[in-house]
């Protein structure tokens, strides 16, 4: 008995894919809420997106303060 190869291909989960691109694209076509990513997949990116998005907005909360153009010289010199 042989194991089958783990893969991320959609193509390899169709059970009546004749080999054939023509055949996947109409399965596709006919079956759109299977071809996305896992509903277990996208939850855990939006994770990881919405923590990146924290930890991003605490590192520029917490940077230092810099003046690029201080105001505090009257004109600009040469």
């Amino acid at each position: 008995m042989t194991r089958r190869k783990k893969t991320r291909s959609l193509a390899d989960k169709v059970s009546i894919r004749t080999g054939r691109r023509k055949d996947y694209k109409q399965w596709r076509h006919a079956n759109p809420d299977q071809t996305g990513p896992s509903k277990r997949f996208a939850a855990k990116k939006q994770k990881q997106r919405q923590q990146q998005a924290q930890k991003r907005l605490q590192r520029q909360q917490s940077a230092p303060n810099i003046a690029i153009h201080p105001s505090d010289n009257g004109g600009e010199k040469h």
